[in-house]
Parts: structure tokens; C-alpha cells; sequence
């Protein structure tokens, strides 16, 4: 697996998305961050209330110059499910994620073990949740990649370390 490393240019990054054009980081041009997203997809039922949390908070976000995209291996038609059951209204999702793409970026991969407590089938194989902010120039400011669903963390704090590191012109780390 490899590692993303802040300061660094993160992976390419291209995705179709529900509402028509494909996504790309290479063409993102937020004023201070692009927030990327990765989440498991449909079957999981924790993705279900932590995206439906950053669908409320994409205003927010915006505000201070961050651009947000949510992205999944799912494909076209259960990224729109997903979209549809879970209420979503603001967010940009993207689909389609490859494996290739994900382990890019440095997400653990999981192998599919049937039907979710969700009552949705798992794909063969999807990524795990990964959570990114991209400075403009498409390097990497900061990132947290999880091996499991459980204790992702919080758009809310999130959108307060971003005030803070607006306030305080503060670097990425994790750089060495």
C-alpha cells in the first residue's frame, strides 16, 4: 500500500459523477481546499449518517473555500441509490472508484462477505473510508485513512481545524 504524504502532489484523482460531468482534482480549482471523501458504499449503514452529515454541512464548507466530493467503488447505479435513500441534496458524489485508484490513494481494500445489516449486498471488493483535504495546487494538506468503518472523523471538527488553520496560516505536517 502506498502512502500519500502531505506537501506532497496527491494521486490523480478522476470520477464520473451523478450530476453528469466527470469530477477531476486535476480541474478542481477550490479557493483553499478540495475535500475528497472516499466512503464504503451503499451497504454500509455508518456511511449512510456520515455523508448524510457532510450533505448539511457542504454550505459550511463552502464558505471557507472548500470544495467537497464524496466517491465510492460503487458503480453509477447504487451511488445514485445511495443518493436517493439517504436523502442526499448538496453533495457532489462521484462512482466508480477503482481498486487501483484507491490503493493510489492509500485506502485499505476489503473483500465483499455478503449481505450488510443494511440488507444490501457487498460488492466482491471496495475501498474503506479515506478523508482528504488537497490544497489547491493538488498537494496534500491532510488525510486520515481507516481500516474499518468505526470512528471516522467528524465534519464538524473538520470544519473547525479548517477555521483554525485559515486563522493561523498553519502547514501541513507529516511531510518527513
Amino acid at each position: 500500500m502506498s502512502r500519500v504524504l502531505p506537501r506532497q502532489p496527491a494521486p490523480d484523482l478522476a470520477t464520473p459523477t451523478l450530476s453528469g460531468p466527470t469530477w477531476s482534482l486535476a480541474s478542481a480549482s477550490p479557493q483553499r481546499f478540495s475535500l475528497i471523501v472516499f466512503y464504503r458504499g451503499l451497504h454500509c449503514p455508518i456511511c449512510k449518517i456520515y455523508i448524510a452529515e457532510l450533505d448539511k454541512l457542504v454550505p459550511e464548507f463552502a464558505t471557507r473555500g472548500v470544495e467537497t466530493i464524496a466517491l465510492s467503488s460503487d458503480t453509477g447505479a447504487r451511488a445514485n441509490q445511495a443518493y436517493t435513500s439517504w436523502a442526499l441534496s448538496q453533495l457532489l458524489v462521484g462512482h466508480s472508484l477503482t481498486i487501483g485508484t484507491a490503493r493510489a490513494w492509500g485506502l485499505y481494500i476489503s473483500t465483499g462477505r455478503g449481505m450488510t445489516s443494511a440488507g444490501v449486498e457487498e460488492p466482491s471488493l471496495f475501498n474503506e473510508p479515506g478523508v482528504f483535504l488537497v490544497r489547491p495546487d493538488r498537494t496534500l494538506y491532510w488525510a486520515a485513512i481507516q481500516s474499518m468503518p468505526f470512528a471516522r472523523p467528524h465534519f464538524r471538527d473538520i470544519l473547525a481545524a479548517v477555521d483554525f488553520v485559515i486563522a493561523k496560516d498553519y502547514p501541513a505536517r507529516g511531510e518527513a
